[in-house]
């Protein structure tokens, strides 16, 4: 059931879950351009941790001194001019950085961890309180904001979202071979959904959109469908 919203009429928050290779990142960035609304990428934050674990030498495995490393990094987002959400930490743009199968799998080691969700629930609700807001990642609807006016769960089948996935590496001049990215996808899903804290699943009012054959246009029309009624 979702919880009522304290925020202005048509501060719309809209949240949209999913998996890896659903097409939420592309859908959010182009809903949140249509909307003029703006764009809170939470799994970049994710990634921003298990890039600074990395450079700082500390575990992806390690909660505790994960959750402390949180707390004394300065995470923040930009709005680059095509309307993607450009993450800054300590005060320099990393949002290169962290789209590498490494930091991928990285991301989702850390996001298991209590103290690190904990560490970024405040800055995640503070990103998004006044509404006017798309956040894409995978507990929006289920944990950080369970009172969002639109709440969506993007899939897509296996095969389409490492076909997607694939792609998208081999654009950016990683060599992968399919069945690699297959198995490493197969393989976050099952920890993303078996975890102790957040796991993986639709709100229980979400909208379950399937866009395995669905072009992206469609996909953000439907979207927009969804928030229209929401902005009166």
């Amino acid at each position: 059931m979702k919880r009522e919203s304290t925020r202005p009429a048509g501060h719309v928050v809209v949240a949209l879950d999913g998996p890896a290779g659903a097409g939420k990142s592309t859908a959010a960035r182009m809903l949140a351009r249509r909307l003029g609304y703006v764009l809170v990428d939470t799994g970049a934050l994710y990634r921003g941790v298990a890039l600074a674990a990395r450079e700082r030498a500390v575990s992806w495995d390690a909660g505790a001194e994960l959750g402390r490393l949180v707390d004394s990094l300065a995470l923040s987002f930009e709005r680059a001019a095509d309307g993607r959400s450009l993450l800054h930490i300590d005060g320099r743009d990393r949002s290169g950085e962290i789209r590498t199968p490494q930091i991928s799998d990285g991301a989702s080691r850390v996001s298991r961890h209590a103290e690190v969700r904990r560490a970024l629930l405040g800055l995640q609700r503070r990103l998004g309180e006044q509404g006017r807001v798309v956040l894409e990642g995978r507990d929006i609807g289920t944990v950080v904001f369970p009172d969002a006016e639109v709440k969506v769960f993007l899939t897509a089948s296996d095969e389409a979202r490492a076909k997607r996935r694939h792609a998208e590496l081999e654009a950016a001049g990683h060599q992968v071979a399919f069945a690699d990215v297959l198995a490493d996808m197969r393989e976050r899903d099952r920890r993303d959904s078996e975890r102790d804290v957040a796991r993986l699943r639709p709100a229980d009012d979400a909208v379950v959109l399937d866009t395995s054959d669905l072009p992206l246009e469609q996909v953000v029309e439907q979207l927009a469908a969804l928030v229209r009624p929401e902005l009166r």
